[in-house]
């Protein structure tokens, strides 16, 4: 359908309380042209439920060239597990060597990590995004109470939306906690990161993804040079704004 058409402020407060489930449904029933955005982290757990409701939906992934390698094996896993065709984006090889060549591999750790994630991951986001109408993430509320805490089910993104078309994006789990996605995964077996086995709890790029110490909170692991209420890469840039 057109997403001029779909009621956006009142379908996120008729669906605010509803499962992860039904606003899966509600997404695969009014678009077609639809994508999962899956990440090889616990973000397994909209994309299972996803593929039950529909087992040929649409799943890419960011390959930003610097992944651990467990990801890397975790996402054929998943490839093969649910007989999906994961599709792979991944940089603009020019800017990425542009960018390495005059900055280095680890400019990120100084001048802080929004250029680098501009450029290997926003701007393959960018244009996988002005063609569909419609893509879901696994997004949650308590990932990070400075930036997510009031990520809507269902929403207008602001972030990669044109003057053109309005892009709808759906965050199915943003009312589920950490308890509850690990609860899922436990309970149905579904393939999870082996690296969560070993502390990692939000998963990123190599070298800027660390495991968390007991009690501290799972984004600390993600640019934990950098101020910790900003712990953003700029895919959900509108989450910045929402909290001011």
């Amino acid at each position: 359908m057109s997403t001029n058409l779909f009621d956006v402020e009142t379908l996120a407060a008729e669906y605010a309380s509803k499962s992860p489930q039904d606003i899966l449904k509600l997404a695969t029933q009014h678009f077609d042209d639809l994508w999962l955005s899956f990440s090889g982290a616990d973000d397994i757990v909209v994309l299972d439920m996803a593929w039950k409701i529909n087992p040929d939906i649409k799943v890419f992934t960011l390959d930003t060239g610097r992944l651990h390698p467990e990801t890397y094996r975790f996402l054929e896993e998943v490839r093969k597990h649910y007989g999906i065709q994961l599709e792979v984006l991944s940089p603009d090889q020019q800017a990425l060597e542009a960018y390495v060549k005059e900055k280095g591999l680890f400019d990120f750790y100084e001048s802080g990590h929004g250029e680098c994630c501009g450029i290997r991951k926003i701007a393959p986001l960018r244009r996988k995004l002005a063609g569909v109408d419609a893509w879901i993430t696994g997004q949650r509320r308590d990932q990070s109470p400075g930036t997510r805490s009031n990520v809507p089910v269902v929403e207008i993104d602001g972030a990669f939306s044109s003057q053109d078309k309005s892009l709808i994006k759906f965050n199915p789990l943003a009312n589920y906690s950490s308890e509850d996605v690990w609860n899922y995964i436990r309970m149905l077996e579904i393939p999870y990161n082996s690296l969560h086995e070993r502390g990692f709890f939000s998963i990123g790029c190599e070298p800027c993804t660390r495991p968390v110490l007991p009690n501290q909170h799972e984004r600390e692991g993600r640019w934990w040079w950098e101020e910790a209420t900003q712990k953003e890469c700029g895919l959900h840039a509108g989450n910045l704004i929402a909290k001011n």
